[in-house]
């Protein structure tokens, strides 16, 4: 497997790396893999939406020496200085910094423009000047947009349904012209719904799964918004580093693309919650209360559903997870986590 094969070569020859959110869920997870992988890491984070306990958390899963090779840098991707010190001297640029959530754009599209646009493109501009290997980017299935079709195929998106969908296109507008006008190029990975431990649980714009595993775990009360039919393809949080080292360190033929990062099946929002009482009744937890329903969200698309062919084909992506044994994993995570997220 092309994955097995590159973790073994970067241990041989480690490299360094810069993670921009690396306090985040998605970078303290790539954070905890590349130390795994006794690589240097640069970590870039201003703390809006990543927490100093995931950097705890990462350096008692880690060697001594491995959490060594980790040098923090609180900074603001929206300061183009800060951006240009993290970058000098790096390899590989990971950009999974960014203000996620479609409901946050709705209420704030100007934050979420100064830091999924303007940070962006000053990380571009940091990472061309650098001249770093690589620089992927945290893309979104958000682009997709009102197009009908499923699965979701790169060529094929419609028209944005919120702020958040508009800067993530954005993003892969200016990628495309970094790559004609100053020959960088990078790639994007479309995230499809990922999840897993160290997401959090808690604010106005948690994502659906850490939010349901809490809420039964507490015995709070859970919505579902509309009516429980709507349809995600989740990705396990594994998947998403493995697609991530795999577009770092991928030839320059394959770069100057956009790739979906998801598992390529999807369920309904009832047939999740379904899931996650079950695996919680299992293991002891008793499940009260059932879930309301409520009004859709604005700018939500109804149906997810990603085709990953062109990431198995370019980049040998090959998730390992479903989204079954990841809730299993995540579920276990929350449940030994439950003092420090409640």
């Amino acid at each position: 497997m092309r994955y097995n094969e590159i973790q073994q070569n970067l241990k041989k020859s480690p490299k360094t790396w810069l993670i921009t959110g690396a306090a985040g869920f998605i970078g303290s997870n790539l954070l905890e893999k590349l130390l795994r992988l006794n690589q240097n890491v640069v970590g870039l984070d201003n703390f809006s939406t990543g927490y100093r306990r995931n950097l705890d958390e990462v350096e008692a899963l880690v060697s001594k020496s491995q959490w060594d090779n980790f040098k923090f840098m609180e900074g603001d991707i929206c300061n183009i200085h800060d951006c240009q010190i993290a970058a000098n001297g790096c390899d590989y640029i990971l950009h999974q910094a960014a203000l996620g959530s479609v409901p946050r754009s709705v209420e704030n599209p100007v934050a979420t423009n100064d830091t999924n646009i303007t940070g962006f493109l000053n990380m571009l501009i940091a990472g061309r000047d650098a001249c770093v290997k690589s620089f992927t980017y945290a893309a979104s299935s958000a682009t997709y947009g009102d197009h009908p079709t499923l699965p979701k195929v790169e060529e094929n998106i419609g028209n944005p349904l919120s702020p958040y969908a508009v800067t993530k296109y954005v993003n892969e507008l200016y990628a495309q012209v970094f790559s004609t006008t100053y020959g960088f190029d990078s790639i994007g990975l479309r995230y499809f719904n990922v999840f897993g431990a160290r997401q959090d649980p808690n604010g106005a714009y948690a994502a659906v799964i850490p939010k349901w595993i809490s809420s039964v775990i507490k015995g709070d009360q859970l919505f579902i918004n509309g009516d429980g039919e709507t349809t995600r393809d989740f990705s396990y949080i594994d998947n998403v580093v493995q697609a991530n080292i795999l577009a770092a360190t991928a030839t320059n033929e394959v770069k100057n693309n956009v790739f979906n990062v998801a598992v390529g099946e999807s369920i309904t929002l009832n047939e999740l919650y379904r899931f996650i009482q079950e695996s919680l009744e299992f293991r002891g937890v008793n499940v009260s209360l059932s879930p309301q329903y409520r009004d859709f969200r604005k700018g939500d698309v109804r149906h997810s559903l990603a085709d990953i062919s062109k990431a198995k084909i370019l980049l040998h992506y090959a998730p390992k997870y479903n989204v079954n044994n990841g809730l299993n994993k995540s579920i276990l995570w929350y449940l030994s986590h439950f003092d420090e997220n409640h």
